[in-house]
């Protein structure tokens, strides 16, 4: 990669991927990290406060800012991970408590003032529930003035894992999702179509979770936490996850995407928190008979190389 580094804002709910996804955040040197925001999702937001702070001094990070956000959706109840990612959200790995604190400014404030503040549009990266990007939205609108994209791991075109049809961050906030996709900018979604297929093998697992360096030993437990074989192979593989999204800011090429119409169901019942992504080449009887509806157009992330991701991942923590 040449050229600038990309100004990077995270918005997470660390969480054993998200984690993944901070650490390759902070080491690779085409991201400029400029904060990160926090909000309920995988666990509770104050889990994910310390969380997130927990990864930065184990990464050994320079100072970057840490909000805390929203502590629930704009609408349901909090519904967390933890029986996922384990009770404090990082695989019960029992990792020493930080020093670091957040600022204390809330995530909204301070996802306004570091955009604005950036002298280059920055890349907007959320690895959890929408709802904080929901608020900064609607309250400062005009921060979209200097957005470059928005790359946010969420939705999927075929199965969910929250139900049937909806993936976990959007259907833990369908409402703030929806607001996403009505941003004005160009969005990326990588869903669970390519997040489930970004595995690294049990060999690279393995050297992680043997390292001398502390960091890169959590990097391969919490890939091993992963493991979506669950078998209890002692050297399991592990699903890189959110981490994918942040690989796709720095090398786009990775993945294959296609322009699509995408809409997020608010419905009550099954159907709720699905992305419906329209992959039809022409419109059907319902546009015939009712009239086409404006729909956001998605970059949507449908193939991934799967090598060259792990490969990216790797040589960057390891670097």
């Amino acid at each position: 990669m040449t050229g600038q580094p990309i100004p990077v804002i995270i918005d997470c709910d660390t969480g054993v991927d998200d984690a993944l996804a901070l650490l390759f955040a902070v080491r690779h040197p085409g991201i400029d990290l400029r904060a990160i925001t926090c909000v309920a999702g995988n666990t509770d937001v104050d889990g994910v406060v310390r969380n997130t702070l927990t990864v930065l001094e184990q990464a050994g990070a320079p100072e970057i800012p840490v909000a805390r956000g929203a502590e629930r959706p704009l609408i349901e109840a909090v519904r967390t991970a933890r029986h996922v990612h384990g009770e404090d959200g990082m695989a019960d790995l029992g990792l020493r408590a930080p020093s670091r604190t957040a600022v204390d400014v809330d995530a909204v404030t301070l996802l306004r003032r570091e955009i604005l503040a950036s002298p280059r549009p920055v890349t907007l990266v959320p690895t959890a529930p929408l709802t904080n990007i929901a608020l900064l939205l609607r309250t400062h609108p005009e921060v979209v003035r200097n957005i470059e994209r928005i790359v946010f791991m969420g939705g999927a075109v075929a199965t969910g894992n929250a139900t049937p049809v909806a993936e976990f961050n959007v259907w833990h906030d369908p409402e703030a999702a929806a607001i996403l996709l009505t941003a004005g900018v160009p969005i990326t979604m990588y869903g669970l179509d390519v997040f489930k297929r970004v595995l690294v093998p049990a060999a690279d697992v393995q050297r992680l979770r043997t390292s001398a360096e502390a960091s890169l030993r959590m990097a391969g437990e919490l890939l091993a936490h992963r493991d979506p074989d669950a078998s209890g192979d002692p050297t399991p593989t592990g699903g890189l996850g959110d981490a994918g999204a942040v690989c796709a800011v720095v090398d786009p090429a990775g993945i294959r995407t296609e322009l699509l119409a995408v809409e997020v169901n608010l419905a009550p019942g099954p159907g709720r928190g699905q992305t419906i992504v329209d992959r039809r080449p022409r419109p059907g009887e319902a546009e015939i008979h009712e009239g086409i509806r404006e729909q956001p157009l998605v970059d949507v992330a449908l193939d991934v190389d799967v090598e060259r991701y792990v490969k990216l991942y790797l040589s960057t923590v390891e670097r």
